[in-house]
């Protein structure tokens, strides 16, 4: 799958990806706001373990976003399963030098409206931490509805913290 956008590119994640993603992973502003599984610090191990996984994935869960030539950040979709199976959770982050030019409100409108597409889903959640207030930004501008806080929903940094739980559906 690829979604060529006016500011960037989806793609799948490949082999050689491993530089840039150390270089725009490796920061606590970007972790500060993903779950703990998104390793700090970021490093060269990890970037060859990720790309390795999506890249031999039949389906893969992430993918690249490509912002001048280069793999800048990520946005992917975990679907549902049982009684879920129709929805699915969105996740996204975007390098720091990047942020503020509208490239993650571009990306997520497209990868949404592809995602709604090709998959049957009526549902797309994301649940941002409190205090991230640019992503709930980019949610809302591409339609995604605030439905509630879950409070103290999340231990991240030694705190406990709210979530914000946003949707798109169809």
């Amino acid at each position: 799958m690829e979604i060529r956008l006016a500011k960037s590119l989806i793609r799948p994640w490949r082999r050689g990806d491993e530089l840039s993603l150390v270089r725009h992973a490796n920061n606590p502003e970007v972790w500060r706001n993903l779950r703990d599984e998104f390793p700090h610090p970021y490093r060269m191990s990890d970037a060859r373990r990720w790309i390795a996984r999506m890249s031999s994935a039949r389906e893969p869960e992430s993918y690249a976003l490509e912002v001048d030539g280069h793999a800048a950040g990520s946005i992917g979709l975990v679907c549902g399963s049982d009684v879920y199976r129709l929805s699915a959770e969105i996740g996204f982050w975007l390098g720091q030098e990047y942020w503020g030019r509208g490239i993650m409100t571009e990306a997520v409108g497209a990868f949404t409206r592809h995602e709604f597409a090709q998959l049957g889903i009526v549902r797309i959640y994301a649940h941002v931490f409190e205090g991230n207030a640019a992503s709930m930004r980019v949610l809302e501008k591409n339609g995604y509805i605030r439905e509630g806080i879950l409070k103290k929903s999340a231990f991240k940094a030694g705190r406990v913290i709210d979530q914000v739980l946003y949707a798109a559906i169809i």
